[in-house]
């Protein structure tokens, strides 16, 4: 019960609300964390639209806490391994990083608008979203489940189960409600499906026995497990791999400044070490892509 107690304070932590703000009371950079501030690369600097360029700033929508892409420290600081590589992406065009809270559904959205440069929060590249976006593409990931260590879950019979995602994902709309669907054509027991605003709430309900597993992207789910002591385990494959992306206005300028800004960083290692410090070694491009394709292909 201490053990448990203890690996549920690590990862309720994330999940506290002071002042209407979610904060992290723990220290949430990885040991050894060290900024990773690349130097502007003027031909680089020269691809970024003026609409963009005017304020000297990048401003990216995200939804904290969603580890360990975009997470609060405990002074309310957006930090995590997506903020990181967004902010070495704008030192190379020459702008300022802005990291701005909003909610995960309204990020794309207001991409489309023009109220915000870019989407950086743990997007899923696919097909229905590029009907209204494009994404640079910096990382391959799957769907992984998890469960409470000891129990025996198996995502490929998950009739009956209650299962956590986080709401809107692509674990939610892509991985469990389809199988739930097909529990029910196959006329035996839906899913129960737990809908959270965030990913550690979705980790959390399945660290205390309200969900029988978690569903959440690969990197997720292995952050959530490594911080719960013990009390969570991986179970089955990592299954539906699909790029995460940066999501830009559909065919603006900024997708290939974005690309050309990140083949920089992987030429000269800085995209390598930004992800190895948060403990993120496959999955890795080796060339930038938008919607899976060279900008200039």
């Amino acid at each position: 019960m201490r053990r448990r107690m203890s690996a549920l304070a690590v990862l309720s932590a994330a999940s506290m609300s002071m002042s209407a703000c979610v904060t992290n009371v723990e220290e949430v950079h990885p040991e050894g964390w060290t900024p990773v501030t690349p130097d502007a690369v003027p031909e680089i600097a020269a691809m970024v639209p003026e609409s963009v360029a005017v304020d000297g700033v990048l401003s990216g929508g995200t939804n904290p806490p969603f580890a360990p892409f975009e997470v609060k420290d405990s002074d309310g600081t957006i930090v995590g391994l997506e903020i990181d590589l967004a902010r070495a992406v704008a030192a190379v065009m020459g702008l300022e990083f802005e990291p701005v809270e909003q909610d995960f559904a309204m990020i794309l959205p207001a991409v489309q608008a023009g109220t915000l440069d870019v989407g950086t929060s743990g997007f899923t590249d696919n097909e229905e979203r590029r009907k209204n976006v494009d994404f640079v593409n910096f990382l391959y990931a799957g769907i992984q489940w998890a469960q409470p260590t000891g129990t025996n879950v198996d995502p490929e019979n998950p009739c009956g189960l209650t299962v956590a995602v986080q709401r809107t994902t692509v674990s939610e709309t892509d991985d469990v409600r389809p199988k739930s669907q097909a529990c029910e054509d196959a006329g035996e027991e839906p899913i129960t499906i737990l809908s959270y605003d965030t990913s550690d709430n979705a980790a959390l309900s399945a660290l205390i026995g309200r969900a029988d597993a978690l569903s959440a992207d690969s990197p997720v789910t292995a952050w959530a497990v490594a911080r719960s002591e013990g009390e969570l385990e991986l179970t089955g494959d990592m299954f539906a791999a699909a790029p995460y992306g940066w999501a830009v206005p559909k065919d603006s300028p900024l997708g290939p400044a974005m690309a050309a800004a990140l083949q920089h960083l992987i030429d000269t290692g800085d995209y390598q070490r930004i992800l190895a410090q948060w403990g993120v070694e496959t999955g890795l491009v080796d060339k930038a892509m938008i919607n899976e394709k060279e900008p200039d292909a």
